[in-house]
């Protein structure tokens, strides 16, 4: 549990918040005093995300939404549901949503790799965009946005063309993103979790598993939580002077 409240009466949305790395960040943020929006494609995953959440701090509300991150529309509903109940923008956005379809790159189909850019990337674009566009209309002084990357996108990962694709282009949207909103107050920064215990990892062979851990300096795969925990970071006024980089939550995996 957090030691700290470093996020009360702050109004975050998490995508992806209804499983695997996305529901430990909202379960840490709500943790630090945070009213806590869930976002996922499943609503019954958000819902049940929604009911593990702590409220132990005066005013704090949290909910749970629908959402597809690769529409528009869908994306743009959801700022709009968020605004109409607490009567504000986000002030922290976490895109955890994420998808993978992998295949070697001689075999992978076209829609594969377009979905997985379409969710992974696109969405975080599109979700990026319409939270600071509400925080600058709102004229609100600060905002911290997180987006989710990986070290495969830095790295390259055999049968994850697209995926690492695509998470390589979360991390230089997220480079631009805070030079473009740095002036509004808003603050940009990418989480790149490595080997992370969550249902995407629960599909991997067991012998593919130790081969990776055996890969990790620290030696054992991350949990959901120790990624959350540089959110929650991220999110508060402790990175108040950083914006624009790229955190690895590796265990040390491809240190160099």
């Amino acid at each position: 549990m957090a030691a700290s409240c470093r996020l009360i009466s702050r109004l975050a949305v998490v995508t992806g918040g209804g499983s695997g790395i996305g529901r430990a960040v909202c379960q840490r943020f709500a943790a630090e005093g945070a009213s806590v929006v869930v976002a996922d494609i499943s609503e019954g995953s958000a819902n049940q995300t929604l009911e593990s959440l702590p409220r132990d701090h005066r005013g704090q509300e949290h909910m749970a939404v629908a959402v597809d991150v690769s529409s528009r529309e869908s994306v743009e509903k959801l700022v709009t549901s968020i605004q109409r109940r607490y009567f504000q923008p986000p002030s922290v956005c976490v895109s955890a949503a994420g998808i993978t379809q992998d295949e070697f790159l001689l075999k992978m189909e076209e829609a594969d790799f377009d979905r997985v850019i379409q969710v992974n990337l696109k969405g975080t674009f599109l979700l990026t965009q319409a939270v600071s566009k509400a925080l600058v209309a709102s004229g609100s002084p600060k905002g911290s946005i997180i987006t989710v990357g990986s070290i495969v996108g830095k790295v390259g990962n055999l049968g994850q063309i697209n995926y690492s694709a695509s998470k390589a282009g979360v991390e230089g949207l997220t480079r631009t993103a805070a030079k473009e909103l740095s002036r509004f107050g808003i603050r940009c920064n990418c989480v790149l979790p490595g080997f992370i215990t969550t249902p995407m990892t629960e599909k991997v062979p067991e012998k593919v598993i130790s081969k990776i851990t055996s890969m990790v300096p620290m030696g054992r795969m991350g949990e959901p939580a120790e990624v959350a925990d540089v959110c929650a970071f991220l999110a508060s006024d402790d990175s108040r002077y950083i914006t624009g980089v790229s955190v690895e939550v590796t265990g040390g995996l491809f240190i160099g």
